[in-house]
């Protein structure tokens, strides 16, 4: 049975874990492949909100099997009381897989990432300081501790010393910080965490290899998007790994040919966080409106997104890059009240009309966006649950939308809570 990958088009934020949550009722496995505790997805069901970092989507179906695939980052603390949260409020997580090849986040890389934004000062990044750079570093210089060595206390110890010694040294050297204690990490690591994490460590390769030839449905989960993508994304403001639907197949060890369907999530504007360039943004009253109405404030860290039109330069850009199939459109609703809508259909730069993403940064910093313009509704669409039912001008935004980009809109969210969207599928 072919595999589902469900991709941020934007730069994060676009409402993935809804419609993973809302795929998830028909699959079997629902698989984690890229990222760490930096992205946090908001579930809202029954009017009941959810707030995953690291524990897939689909744990909110009894029949759906979480994997955290070998590609993710773990905080071993961090997945521990995400788990005890969510069996508070009665979500069994016993069935969570997690690979024993995914690597660990270590202290040190905590202290590695906060060092290193406050050096940058005013060329900051505005990373989540959670550590998720430097451990991806650890693992591309082959030093980085992974789930496995949780279950092996003596080579668990050995790796901590060695790259312990390396980044107390460069902690009281270069950013004279207080070095970390091996013997207080070992005691944390194996003695506290190890006996509660060891029961979900598996070899999740076979085990989604085994679903698929059994016919099983497996949908593949990332975290961010493909605008902060290390390779594809706005770099150096990107993450630390690969979003991308490519990165799927890397961060769970399937190949391509598994995959026969590629959802793109996208927000029916566009918000950022962090630094970095932002052709579409806006401000005053109408990003005020975005931000309000959107609460477009960090799941994980509180922090204001900025708020824009919607760009279908990059969204055509990110059709390409992951061979989007179709698009879930989210938080139609926002922009009801609006009386007119702009979406960016180019840019212009040095008196030049780009139809494309320009590949240089420079030039993606200075350009001006073209825009179109169209009309905005009044009407109040979270009790809408049919096309026929949105306004006109609401189904003229997104003819338009899949006019631009060449692929068709399937799901429009017209809410928060699970249930409040609309259909376009036959």
């Amino acid at each position: 049975m072919p595999a589902t990958v469900v991709v941020g088009t934007q730069w994060g934020d676009e409402g993935k874990g809804r419609f993973t949550d809302l795929l998830a009722k028909d699959m079997d496995l629902v698989v984690r492949y890229q990222g760490g505790h930096n992205a946090g997805h908001r579930i809202v069901v029954g009017g009941e909100a959810f707030s995953l970092q690291l524990v897939p989507s689909g744990v909110l179906y009894p029949h759906t099997i979480p994997v955290i695939g070998n590609g993710v980052v773990v905080d071993p603390t961090v997945l521990v009381a995400e788990c005890e949260a969510l069996e508070a409020r009665g979500v069994d997580t016993s069935r969570l897989v997690v690979s024993g090849n995914a690597h660990l986040i270590m202290p040190y890389h905590y202290e590695l990432d906060r060092a290193t934004e406050r050096s940058l000062g005013k060329n900051k990044l505005g990373t989540t300081k959670r550590g998720i750079g430097p451990a991806y570093a650890d693992k591309a210089a082959r030093i980085g501790l992974r789930i496995q060595d949780l279950l092996d206390p003596k080579i668990f110890r050995q790796k901590l010393d060695v790259v312990l010694r390396e980044k107390n040294a460069v902690l009281a050297k270069v950013f004279n910080r207080l070095a970390l204690d091996g013997e207080e990490i070992a005691q944390l690591y194996l003695g506290e965490i190890a006996p509660r994490v060891a029961p979900m460590i598996a070899d999740t390769v076979t085990l989604i290899h085994d679903a698929l030839d059994a016919g099983k449905q497996v949908m593949l989960e990332g975290a961010q998007a493909t605008f902060l993508d290390l390779d594809h994304g706005t770099y150096p403001y990107v993450t630390s790994s690969n979003p991308t639907a490519g990165g799927a197949c890397v961060g769970s060890g399937i190949g391509p040919r598994e995959i026969t369907r590629v959802v793109g999530i996208a927000k029916a504007y566009v918000t950022r966080v962090g630094a970095g360039p932002f052709p579409s943004e806006v401000d005053g009253a109408i990003a005020d409106q975005l931000v309000e109405r959107g609460h477009e404030y960090g799941t994980n860290t509180g922090r204001r997104r900025r708020p824009g039109w919607l760009d279908l330069v990059m969204l055509r850009h990110a059709v390409r890059l992951n061979s989007v199939s179709e698009i879930a459109l989210t938080k139609l609703d926002v922009l009801s009240s609006l009386s007119a809508l702009r979406l960016c259909v180019a840019y212009e730069a040095d008196g030049e009309r780009l139809d494309k993403v320009p590949y240089h940064q420079s030039v993606l910093h200075r350009v001006r966006p073209i825009y179109e313009e169209l009309a905005g509704w009044s009407e109040d669409l979270t009790g809408v649950t049919s096309v026929e039912r949105l306004p006109r001008a609401a189904r003229e935004y997104i003819a338009r939308i899949e006019q631009a980009v060449g692929v068709p809109v399937t799901f429009a969210a017209v809410g928060p809570d699970r249930d409040q969207y609309v259909s376009f599928a036959a």
